[in-house]
């Protein structure tokens, strides 16, 4: 089940019954980094085998939604009824944080639209989620060469838009807390005006898990995901590009507030 099903928000209210495994990791970060990857590695199975269906990505990434809970954490998801509202196929454009947007977004994602990412081309060497990004047509580039970037996104998510999936894209490049709008691309903002598609800009903050490589997972952090109303793309799209700029820095400051909060709370306990 997932705990999102026919909701346009979602905050934790309630503690979720911890996981015995995370008591005998002695409440460790493995305990995230372990079943985290297991969900990876199921949803991987079925597409190495051809069988991965929207369903089956939604439940395994569902586990992972549970699995915050499970370890103490919380989230705070909000407009999810704006996914509803697209006029067919959409540029999803927003911030990125930490590994754990892929691990959860198709469980918050893909119940209102069929999508795909736009990815690092490293990602396709990482076992079982290479054959998970393959089975969602997912769009790898290299990061290192910006004009062949910029052609494979424009041949290859024009093509996916019009064949009806929309597409999660990244345009900061890399994962950071801080979100710096002077580096954050147009990319996206291009693609779906080339492609006469709408956009769907979403903030999110998942500094939960560590930004780089497999570091401490901050179990006080409340997992937050924002998702906006779709934007028609005119002009130049300059107008557009920084209305999604506009939705993710007033999301974070808000987060933030209530990080602060949060924290100074248990600095008192």
């Amino acid at each position: 089940m997932n705990i999102l099903d026919g909701k346009d928000c979602y905050k934790t209210e309630q503690p979720r019954r911890g996981l015995i495994i995370d008591s005998l990791l002695l409440k460790s970060r493995w305990s995230f980094y372990l079943l985290c990857y297991l969900s990876i590695a199921r949803s991987g199975f079925w597409g190495l085998w051809g069988k991965l269906t929207v369903k089956k990505q939604v439940q395994c990434s569902s586990r992972n939604l549970d699995l915050i809970e499970q370890l103490g954490g919380k989230w705070n998801i909000s407009g999810l009824k704006n996914l509803d509202k697209a006029d067919g196929a959409v540029m999803l454009i927003g911030n990125h944080m930490s590994m754990l947007e892929t691990a959860a977004m198709p469980a918050i994602i893909a119940p209102h639209l069929k999508f795909t990412f736009v990815i690092k081309k490293t990602l396709m060497l990482v076992p079982f989620m290479s054959s998970t990004m393959r089975a969602m047509q997912a769009i790898p580039i290299t990061r290192t060469n910006p004009r062949e970037d910029f052609k494979t996104v424009l041949k290859e998510g024009k093509k996916l838009l019009n064949e009806g999936v929309s597409i999660a894209i990244f345009p900061q490049g890399t994962r950071t807390v801080d979100f710096n709008p002077d580096t954050f691309s147009t990319i996206g903002v291009k693609l779906a005006k080339a492609a006469n598609a709408q956009v769907i800009p979403f903030a999110l903050k998942t500094d939960f898990a560590a930004i780089k490589g497999l570091g401490k997972i901050k179990r006080n952090n409340t997992v937050c995901f924002a998702f906006g109303e779709p934007i028609n793309v005119t002009g130049n799209g300059k107008e557009a590009h920084m209305k999604i700029i506009q939705f993710i820095e007033n999301n974070l400051n808000q987060w933030k507030e209530e990080q602060k909060v949060i924290d100074e709370a248990a600095a008192k306990k």
